[in-house]
């Protein structure tokens, strides 16, 4: 009998361990993490849990048929902001919650705040809480962007208790919380922004949302990494994860959805920040382009492809003697290995030797960032034109793949590309073969390898004539 109790007490005063990624419990140390597969992320908590088993209870609404479940309460609902109801798949609905992560001061605030404004409306209450700024402030910026409304409530508070008094007191249908690592439970252990603390208050809030059917908006911080801040358990507790990109010496800023129970996630939403505010693009194009009067040597166009929205985006290159053994490669928006093995492939594939020993810079306009395959044929035109000096073609823009073998490779959305590139007024394409059908009034130039495209380039060298085509 006391072995036994003896046996009881030690299995009792057994450390347990959990892993600070995910919350996996286990009672002993582990180096890697069997749930989420992270290194170094477990760590002692204390006694071992007991374990418990439940009991079956009491349903809380019965199970039906789902051809008989009532769909419309889960109708969308604009929040006033036609991009990022486009990314949200039509708006907000009732009870979802949406991460919204970004780098500071990339206008996160900003865009909400405008949100909670022009979504307010005398049956839609809106409860903005800030726990990083006072209400003045916020007010001041309110005043700044012109997002004045009787409909919206605004407090300052980093008490979770406080903010669910708030919820109860105003009622309302729209909750934006500013942000979620700095709300704080006194149930809990631990200083704002910690594992525990956010579980608890994403948990609370979450729970009030569906209980209320309350659309919550939650800002999120990021990590130097870009990743979103806390435990992922919080990206997977709520509806929907929106990323808000952007440099912050640029005007461009893009949503992106990363997780939507309610639509899709190859949304994409513009907008352009500036010192009035933030302002959706339903075009925009304009900020990636120059606009010129005569063609300059080491630019090329090409259509990239951000979700669904084609994009027309100018790659720039620029090629000068070297002053030092080891040149200079320089990339802004662009990747540097694939700017790399462009290089490459121009030297050995286009024998266009005058690249290996001079300084090489190129960038994008406008700050956009082109990472997709679809932009290596403008890549390497924009150099091969400015090693050459020589300029492309005016109203030319170049889409495709291109691989070691220096072949053209098709890329994807290929007619949704040469539409959006027609529209803007572009006369000439350099696409893939087999692109299928083209635009009216388009001349299209179907290229097999490095060899042909580089013959748009006057002094380009001559191979095999590419097949022309133009629909009409």
């Amino acid at each position: 009998m006391a072995a036994a109790r003896t046996s009881r007490s030690s299995a009792k005063d057994r450390p347990s361990y959990r892993c600070t990624e995910c919350g996996y419990s286990t009672a002993k140390w582990l180096g890697r993490c069997p749930e989420c597969q992270a290194w170094g992320t477990v760590e002692e908590l204390g006694g071992a849990p007991a374990v418990r088993t439940t009991a079956a209870g009491r349903v809380t609404t019965a199970a039906v048929p789902i051809g008989q479940v009532d769909v419309r309460t889960a109708t969308a609902r604009s929040t006033g902001v036609d991009e990022l109801d486009r990314v949200l798949g039509g708006g907000l609905i009732p009870g979802a919650v949406v991460l919204l992560a970004g780098e500071p001061g990339v206008g996160k605030s900003t865009l909400l705040l405008d949100v909670a404004a022009k979504a307010a409306s005398d049956e839609h209450r809106t409860l903005y809480i800030t726990g990083e700024e006072s209400a003045s402030q916020v007010r001041l910026r309110a005043e700044r962007i012109k997002a004045l409304s009787d409909h919206l409530y605004l407090a300052a508070e980093t008490d979770l208790s406080a903010v669910l008094g708030h919820l109860d007191a105003v009622k309302p249908s729209l909750l934006i919380l500013d942000s979620v690592q700095t709300v704080a439970s006194p149930e809990i252990d631990g200083a704002p922004g910690g594992m525990a603390q956010v579980r608890e208050v994403a948990g609370a809030l979450i729970r009030a949302s569906k209980e209320r059917g309350m659309s919550t908006l939650l800002v999120g911080h990021v990590t130097k990494d870009g990743a979103i801040a806390g435990p992922r358990l919080l990206e997977h507790l709520v509806d929907v994860v929106l990323s808000f990109e952007g440099d912050r010496h640029a005007r461009l800023r893009l949503v992106r959805g990363v997780k939507n129970r309610y639509g899709a996630t190859d949304e994409v939403g513009c907008f352009e920040l500036h010192d009035e505010g933030i302002t959706g693009l339903a075009d925009p194009s304009g900020l990636f382009l120059t606009r010129r009067a005569e063609a300059v040597p080491g630019t090329c166009l090409t259509v990239t492809l951000e979700g669904k929205r084609p994009l027309v985006a100018e790659v720039q290159a620029l090629t000068v003697d070297s002053q030092i053994p080891s040149p200079r490669r320089t990339t802004s928006g662009l990747e540097t290995s694939r700017v790399s093995m462009m290089l490459a492939v121009l030297e050995q594939r286009g024998r266009i030797t005058a690249l290996g020993k001079r300084d090489i810079y190129t960038a994008t306009v406008g700050g956009v960032k082109l990472t997709e395959p679809a932009a290596d044929l403008a890549v390497a035109l924009a150099l091969a034109s400015a090693a050459s000096d020589v300029p492309l073609p005016k109203n030319l823009v170049a889409i495709g793949e291109v691989g070691l073998a220096g072949e053209v490779r098709r890329v994807t959305g290929v007619q949704r590309r040469l539409a959006e590139a027609h529209r803007l007024g572009f006369t000439h394409a350099l696409v893939p073969v087999d692109p299928g059908k083209v635009p009216a009034g388009m001349r299209v130039t179907e290229v097999a390898d490095m060899g042909d495209a580089l013959r748009v380039l006057p002094r380009g060298r001559t191979r095999t004539p590419s097949k022309d085509r133009d629909e009409g």
